[in-house]
């Protein structure tokens, strides 16, 4: 079985170095755990953070070369269909960047492939069908089983990642070649200040009248708190003042 990690160019939440993002290299442990032919993709310019990833197990990676203004699923979907692996990995999102996590579903809606989400552990059923665990919500757990080829996002509740090796960052390879340059399409963002949202599940008794039932359904209750939008500094300082004593002498 052939599969392919995606890489991004991860960087340090704080100082902003250049690193691997965790979720990837965990994604690198499982393919190699389930006995595949492991390989780094990348779409972009050559990084670092790309680089290092060959010393936690990758033997190859390639990078596409785009611009930073390309679209990179082009690119990626193009060399997907070129090598036609298995297995697709990817975490969750990106660190570091203009990181959305939508990459993984619109590569798999280009290449026409099924994804499932958060796996903290992958099994092979048959040639051609995995056993997937996904990570639910509050510790819960879920089996589900996926035919290949297939796209999956890896939770960082998995395992953890193969260890660095620098014996293996030295002889791994990296292969940079062009890859499909696409413009990226420009998406536009409205900012708009926060406003309450209506209950969608009602706490009102189950055996309550149709009406009771839909205002307990409906009705935004107040919690408190004064809305300040785009307020001046001195104002902003005195409500926070006031928040605090407040605060000090309920406690």
């Amino acid at each position: 079985m052939k599969a392919v990690v995606l890489l991004s160019a991860g960087r340090h939440p704080n100082s902003g170095a250049p690193m691997p993002v965790r979720a990837e290299l965990q994604a690198i442990a499982l393919g190699r755990r389930l006995g595949c032919i492991v390989g780094g993709l990348h779409a972009g310019a050559a990084d670092k953070a790309i680089a290092d990833c060959l010393g936690h197990g990758l033997a190859t990676i390639a990078v596409l070369a785009i611009g930073p203004d390309d679209d990179p699923i082009p690119a990626l979907a193009a060399e997907i269909a070129a090598i036609a692996p298995d297995l697709i990995l990817a975490g969750r999102r990106g660190q570091g960047g203009a990181d959305t996590g939508l990459l993984p579903y619109r590569l798999a809606r280009a290449c026409d492939l099924p994804i499932a989400a958060d796996a903290v552990a992958i099994a092979r059923e048959a040639d051609d069908t995995l056993s997937v665990v996904q990570s639910l919500p509050r510790g819960a757990r879920r089996r589900l089983s996926l035919r290949t080829p297939a796209l999956v996002t890896v939770h960082q509740a998995a395992p953890p990642e193969r260890p660095f090796v620098y014996r293996e960052r030295l002889a791994g390879r990296i292969d940079e070649k062009p890859g499909l340059c696409v413009p990226a399409q420009a998406i536009g963002f409205e900012n708009r200040p926060y406003r309450p949202r209506p209950r969608l599940i009602g706490d009102g008794a189950a055996g309550g009248s149709a009406e009771q039932r839909l205002r307990a359904a409906t009705e935004t209750k107040s919690v408190g708190g004064t809305l300040m939008i785009d307020p001046d500094p001195a104002d902003a300082a005195a409500a926070i003042l006031d928040y605090l004593t407040a605060f000090r002498a309920r406690s």
